[in-house]
């Protein structure tokens, strides 16, 4: 799948040396601390918190404990880089969060993140030092704890020097014996895995709060000791006034629940460009280089300003900034995302940069006109598929919705108005066209989004009832209402049988159309057991500012989904009808049973409703078929065999560091997740410049997606071509952008 291009990798390119000390950031020219109006903003943000989050509950010392405990939790996950000397230092602070916010003050944010800073570079000077005074031996019978999250904190620096002794002869051991398998699986033919769902099973170099290991024909010792002092040094250049004020407030708003959120200003452009799939910028991709501070281009977007400009390339590097006739202002060293915020702008605006060559010579200055960058890698996309089952060809149809945008401050006549229901009912119209006698909703991997493009689009395979169709119920903090499809606007666009597809990743938005349209008999749901489980509403609340000083947004829990059938989809989610079960199903950690602050599952009263259809009527019949056809199935027994596997090496939270037991443990988890990675392989169905045989060579390892092509025409085999029954609703004047749609409505 392409990766998205709103996403900026910090990527280690080279070793700092001497020549870029003298300006690179160092503990001593870094000191972060507040604003004076940060105050402001934590006193609004507990405001919000008391007045609009869904529990009601005040921000007393109860929550400033959770709130303490996410804050050191958050800078140090591995609990590998505070003592607990530290910790204990901050124990008057676990319940005094509270008062000091009410009071506008955030200092101790920036005392934790201070000490994180001195303890992490301790902790990077002895990693260098071991790694060039001595040499690791892999002969001895030693284990190594590397999920470290349930771990108690070393109490002493040598104790933490420990953990980190193992922690380095871990990643020594697992980068060399992963270049041997390398080597091994491209003698045999093998395709080499390099995700990072494998490595970090394998207790890999690649973790979750240190940056990617560096080119792999460096030797393992210099590819560690660079990959650490760049980590030490991204913290020290990416760590602002205003980062340290998000993590601190983002701990403090999941105090309530893990979606409750502080958004910096940059941090709320970052969200409405997901929302609206779209930017206005020059169109790169940066990553800041850890050898001189610049910002690397790392990609150029076609159809961007800078791809247009044609003389900049991918690995040209921008040193400095200016706004349309203003001077240019150095940015190396600079915050990056900051200096990103600069090369954005409005559209049409102009912005000026200065940029060098690979290796930092021949600077030279352009000027370039901001203009929309589309991220249309999260937008709708479909096909018609032709199935043969029994000897009988069908025509159905596929739509793939990775995420539930809307674009939020446009109306739908105008030309930048981005809406997914809008773009599934286009497929769908086509389909009406085509002779499509089925359709697949794959949901799986979408995380969400807007709440009024889930009842959208679940208004496309529902009728008014003759009025209005029930998705999904709201309970506020003083009352409960539905959501309903619009009896004026019967955008009833697809009456024939209908497959949704989920996995554990599907949450939110996705669970409320599965659930709406599983429970309203109009659709068959099928994939892992169940989906995610995330059934709450976030709000997102401005907290105002000025122009020179803006306060950003709240992210704030304000209501809890339920389904028509009075069931929540909080921590339970959406139950398969059919289980046809991925790598993820028996995952572990995966799930919104996991996070920190779960709200938990509930029940109210369910709503009087009529089913629109009978499609779970068919569900005995179609399993049965199905579970026929996968009773023989060697794939099928193998896909088992690997979700079973993946989830022991799910729950593994030691690995040995003795190199023959090591190796024998990577050999088997590397075949575990390659088999894994081959059998969820979704395709890349978003491009539509590959060619047709490429094509057909990625969809046929989706055995999910296979199977459910046949459930479907099961299904359409046992309804005998009858459609979802209709009333004749037509409004008056129905809007331009619905009629423009065509097709039947």
């Amino acid at each position: 799948m392409k990766a998205k291009k709103m996403r900026f990798l910090f990527a280690a390119v080279s070793l700092c040396g001497a020549a870029c000390a003298e300006t690179a950031p160092t503990l001593d020219t870094v000191d972060v601390k507040p604003l004076p109006h940060y105050g402001r903003i934590a006193r609004k943000v507990i405001g919000i918190l008391n007045r609009k989050h869904i529990l009601s509950h005040q921000f007393d010392d109860e929550m400033s404990r959770k709130a303490w405990s996410n804050l050191v939790t958050q800078c140090d996950y591995s609990h590998s880089v505070f003592l607990q000397s530290d910790l204990d230092a901050w124990v008057p602070m676990e319940t005094r969060i509270d008062d000091a916010l009410r009071d506008g003050d955030v200092s101790f944010g920036y005392e934790v993140h201070s000490v994180f800073v001195k303890r992490l570079a301790e902790r990077v000077a002895f990693v260098t030092n071991l790694l060039e005074s001595q040499e690791l031996d892999f002969s001895e019978q030693e284990e190594y704890l590397f999920k470290r999250d349930k771990a108690p904190w070393p109490k002493t620096t040598a104790e933490a020097e420990e953990i980190w002794r193992k922690r380095i002869k871990n990643e020594m051991l697992a980068l060399t014996l992963g270049r041997e398998l390398d080597a091994e699986d491209e003698a045999n033919g093998k395709k080499k895995k390099k995700d990072k769902e494998k490595k970090s099973a394998e207790g890999g170099a690649s973790t979750n709060d240190v940056a990617e290991a560096s080119e792999p024909e460096k030797p393992p010792k210099q590819v560690l000791l660079e990959k650490y002092r760049h980590y030490l040094q991204m913290i020290l250049t990416e760590s602002d006034e205003e980062s340290v004020l998000q993590r601190y407030l983002i701990a403090v708003t999941m105090a309530y629940d893990p979606h409750s959120a502080y958004m910096s200003p940059l941090r709320k452009e970052d969200f409405d460009m997901e929302m609206n799939l779209a930017l206005f910028g020059v169109g790169a991709v940066l990553s800041q280089s850890m050898d001189d501070g610049a910002l690397e281009i790392k990609e150029i977007m076609k159809g961007g300003p800078l791809a247009r400009e044609g003389s900049i390339k991918v690995g040209h590097k921008i040193v400095g900034v200016g706004q349309g006739n203003d001077p240019v202002e150095d940015i190396t060293w600079k915050p990056m995302r900051k200096t990103i915020r600069k090369i954005r702008g409005p559209k049409d605006t102009r912005v000026v940069l200065e940029v060098t060559d690979k290796n930092g010579g021949s600077r030279r200055r352009v000027a370039l006109i901001r203009d929309e960058i589309k991220l249309e890698d999260q937008a709708a996309t479909g096909r018609v598929e032709r199935v043969t089952l029994n000897g009988v060809e069908r025509t159905l149809g596929y739509v793939k919705l990775p995420g539930f945008y809307g674009t939020m401050d446009k109306k739908p006549s105008d030309p930048q108005y981005r809406s997914c229901s809008l773009d599934v009912a286009k497929w769908v119209s086509k389909f009406n066209t085509q002779g499509v006698e089925g359709l697949v909703l794959d949901l799986r991997g979408n995380g969400g989004g807007s709440l009024k493009e889930a009842v959208l689009l679940t208004a496309l395979f529902v009728r008014p009832n003759p009025g209005p169709c029930p998705v999904v119920l709201i309970r506020e903090k003083y009352n409960v209402y539905p959501l309903n499809t619009f009896p004026d606007i019967p955008t009833f666009a697809w009456r024939k049988p209908l497959i949704v597809l989920i996995d554990r990743f599907s949450a939110s938005a996705s669970e409320i159309v599965a659930g709406a349209l599983q429970d309203t008999g109009r659709a068959i749901v099928v994939g892992d057991h169940r989906s995610h489980g995330k059934g709450t509403v976030q709000t997102v609340m401005e907290l105002g500012g000025s122009p020179d000083t803006p306060n950003g947004s709240v992210k704030i829990t304000t209501a809890r989904f339920y389904r028509i059938n009075g069931s929540s989809t909080q921590v339970k989610g959406v139950e398969s009808d059919i289980r046809l079960p991925s790598s993820l199903d028996e995952r572990t950690d995966i799930g919104e049973n996991n996070l920190p602050n779960a709200l938990p599952w509930t029940m109210i009263e369910p709503l009087q409703y009529e089913q629109i259809w009978n499609m779970s009527s068919y569900v005995p019949q179609l399993k049965a078929l199905s579970d026929a056809r996968l009773k023989d199935s060697s794939e099928y027994a193998h896909r088992l065999e690997v979700v079973k596997l993946c989830r022991e090496a799910s729950e593994r939270r030691t690995v040995s560091l003795e190199r023959a037991a090591r190796r024998k443990m990577m050999r088997k988890d590397r075949d575990v997740f390659t088999a894994a990675d081959e059998l969820d392989e979704l395709g890349d169905d978003e491009d539509e410049e590959m060619p047709e045989t490429k094509k057909k060579e990625e969809k046929k390892n989706d055995f999910v997606l296979k199977e459910s092509f046949n459930i479907l025409s099961d299904l359409v085999r046992l309804t005998d071509g009858a459609e979802a029954p209709d009333v004749q609703v037509r409004p008056r004047n129905l809007p331009p952008w619905l009629r423009a749609l065509g097709g039947d409505y």
